[in-house]
């Protein structure tokens, strides 16, 4: 997901003309808009779905990144003795 700058830099007042196109084209280009006053940045709009599965993959890297911590700081624990305390055996 990157940003073309010629296409996806929008005024505030393109939202308050027209907020269904700036909308629409966050969902059709899978790409966040970055909103403008007076020339500079004020705000980034991306459609749910994309904001949704970015948030997925965060947590998804942090747990990764707390996994292998985890192995180098030697904090780990049987298979066998996660299974009990799950209760899954």
């Amino acid at each position: 997901m990157s940003v073309k700058f010629s296409e996806d830099i929008v005024p505030l007042t393109d939202i308050k003309v027209n907020p269904g196109k700036v909308v629409r084209r966050t969902s059709e280009s899978h790409r966040p808009i970055l909103l403008t006053s007076r020339g500079r940045g004020v705000a980034v709009m991306q459609s749910l779905e994309d904001y949704e599965r970015a948030e997925e993959e965060k947590a998804f890297m942090r747990a990764v990144v707390e996994g292998l911590s985890d192995l180098d700081n030697r904090r780990e624990s049987d298979l066998s003795d996660v299974k009990k305390r799950l209760g899954l055996q």
